[in-house]
């Protein structure tokens, strides 16, 4: 399949991604993949992966057992297939699915999403459809995307997500109504002066009530350059 708007970026010295013009990826993928973490013996899948940042970000940096990357627009896919291919990652598996739909070969330890921020029929929508897909819940919403996290994740097995601030009590209820209790949360600020303007949470299959507030994250330090938590997980610093 042929396509006239894909360019590649690297991940570091040894990772490329392919991109396209509405495949592409943000700060929000980079923050996602480090709040996740991950360990060597850990099978692992993303959710709602576009061009699979998420994923390559959590093979770069943690090098799990096994990573599935799903993905329910056939572009995306190929993006992903041609950078497993190019990168000869034979760990990171391209599945094209709806996310609804898709059974682990194995219980996971940990799954990722980054999703729709946006409740369908709210906000502008994009004239192409596959960024409306990205941004509105056209093909999925929180509640399916918990409820697909607890079908395949093992007992004590963890979902992270990122999403907008006005989203959170959605996601404790979604996660609470399928089973996935709401165990971590972090917020993301510009700076120490603004509110925040993306949200972590990690949803932990079976576990019982308790909810830890990590410290906040602040994506600038003086002026606008990234911060020194910024700049590690951009991997700025050695």
């Amino acid at each position: 399949m042929q396509y006239d708007d894909i360019t590649t970026e690297m991940l570091g010295s040894e990772l490329s991604i392919y991109i396209s013009s509405e495949h592409r990826f943000g700060t929000d993928a980079f923050l996602l993949s480090d709040f996740a973490g991950g360990r060597h013996k850990d099978y692992v899948c993303d959710f709602c992966t576009g061009s699979g940042i998420v994923a390559l970000l959590t093979y770069k940096n943690f090098r799990p057992a096994h990573i599935d990357a799903v993905e329910i627009q056939e572009k995306a896919h190929e993006l992903l297939k041609m950078t497993v291919q190019s990168n000869k990652l034979d760990c990171l598996t391209p599945i094209l699915s709806d996310l609804k739909d898709y059974r682990s070969e194995k219980e996971l330890d940990l799954i990722t999403c980054n999703p729709p921020y946006k409740i369908s029929g709210t906000g502008a929508k994009n004239d192409e459809a596959a960024v409306s897909i990205a941004r509105h819940e056209v093909m999925c919403t929180i509640d399916d995307v918990c409820k697909a996290a607890a079908k395949n994740l093992k007992f004590g097995g963890r979902l992270c997500i990122c999403q907008r601030p006005e989203r959170l009590a959605d996601i404790f209820s979604a996660m609470r109504a399928a089973g996935l209790e709401p165990k971590r949360l972090r917020t993301v600020h510009k700076n120490p002066e603004g509110a925040p303007w993306l949200v972590l949470v990690e949803g932990k299959k079976g576990a019982k009530p308790f909810l830890t507030i990590e410290k906040p994250l602040y994506v600038c330090g003086e002026g606008s350059e990234p911060s020194a938590e910024m700049q590690r997980i951009y991997g700025f610093c050695n």
